[in-house]
């Protein structure tokens, strides 16, 4: 979409935003442009509007933040775009910002990037209490959901069609769409490490790695694989009104909904707090907030809108309450430590 179509879009949302937010926590002096404006990752979301509505609350005199759920895909598109009032300030990722995205930043101005680890959390596969009562590893994952296992035709129907020892039920699975971060972390974590587990994929690395990329990531297009949108409560009622069906969402929306869904172990761990924090779950991944440091100067409050978040982050923060996983005590005080100097992002940080 071209700026001067995408500007006037931006500012109509953010506005509308603003005043839905307004009503849930300390109406202030700002407003419109001159509003911190969050946009991004639908798992990040509950615990950057949680931020935002303390952070309100203690500070009306910069009135209310406005927080959306667009995908980490979507939000890194929109913050990349530029720097100004039509352009968000803050952008949610349930993973890491990509080198390709961070480039686009800087080619359109955005070269001032302060990345935050702000806490952990788990990629979370579901079922119904009164399912099959799925164990899976990520290698049937895989399988089941890939367009092309191991570069042959995808035929599998039923999760038995894996594994004789898997339930003979359709393959059915609510998962999001390909702006989600979600959607990422699962194709990096779950589907590329269950297709890499196959000795035949480092041959065929070497022979085409393009190839074996596609055939590594790309998930089947029809009814096994269900795009559900954005938004993971929407997975929760899915999977709870289909018995049989899975879906892949954040831990925190399996803890907040625990009793209408239960979690699936993989590879024989199950999705917990204690598991992801240790990282033991395959499935756990960090969370991170993007500010956009060329914004500083001219959003008020956005300094005090990161103090905010630091200070809720820790093992006693109310974000733990919401469901997120507080990062190790390291982790805590280097990402500490860079919200205080807002230190920005530089091409060698991606080089690792």
């Amino acid at each position: 979409m071209e700026d001067n179509v995408r500007a006037p879009l931006i500012s109509g949302l953010m506005t509308a935003m603003a005043l839905t937010l307004a009503g849930c926590g300390g109406g202030g002096n700002d407003s419109g442009a001159s509003a911190i404006t969050v946009v991004g990752s639908s798992t990040v979301y509950p615990f950057t509007r949680a931020v935002a509505e303390n952070f309100a609350r203690n500070n009306p005199q910069f009135g209310s933040p406005v927080v959306e759920s667009t995908g980490t895909g979507g939000g890194m598109e929109l913050f990349c775009a530029g720097v100004g009032d039509e352009h968000p300030d803050v952008a949610n990722a349930s993973r890491r910002m990509k080198d390709s995205e961070f480039a686009t930043c800087q080619e359109n101005g955005v070269d001032q990037i302060i990345e935050l680890q702000v806490g952990i959390d788990g990629l979370a596969v579901v079922e119904s209490p009164e399912g099959p009562g799925m164990e899976l590893t990520r290698a049937q994952i895989y399988e089941a959901l890939a367009a092309e296992p191991y570069g042959e035709e995808q035929t599998a129907e039923t999760w038995s069609d894996i594994d004789p020892s898997l339930p003979d039920t359709p393959i059915r699975v609510y998962g999001p769409p390909t702006t989600s971060g979600t959607r990422d972390a699962f194709i990096e974590l779950i589907m590329e490490a269950g297709c890499e587990a196959n000795p035949a994929m480092a041959a065929l690395e070497e022979e085409d790695e393009d190839r074996k990329d596609r055939v590594c990531t790309a998930i089947r297009e029809d009814q096994a694989f269900i795009e559900a949108g954005e938004n993971d409560n929407l997975i929760i009622q899915r999977v709870a009104q289909n018995p049989g069906y899975l879906g892949l969402l954040g831990y925190s929306f399996l803890e907040q909904n625990e009793g209408q869904v239960v979690g699936v172990s993989i590879d024989g761990v199950a999705p917990t707090y204690d598991s992801i924090a240790s990282f033991e779950y395959p499935g756990a991944r960090p969370l991170f907030v993007y500010i956009k440091g060329n914004h500083l100067q001219a959003i008020r409050g956005l300094r005090e809108f990161v103090a905010e978040y630091v200070s809720a982050w820790g093992p006693d923060g109310y974000l733990v309450e919401e469901g997120m996983i507080a990062n190790p005590d390291d982790v805590r005080a280097t990402n500490a430590a860079s919200a205080e100097a807002m230190t920005a992002l530089t091409a060698a940080d991606f080089e690792s």
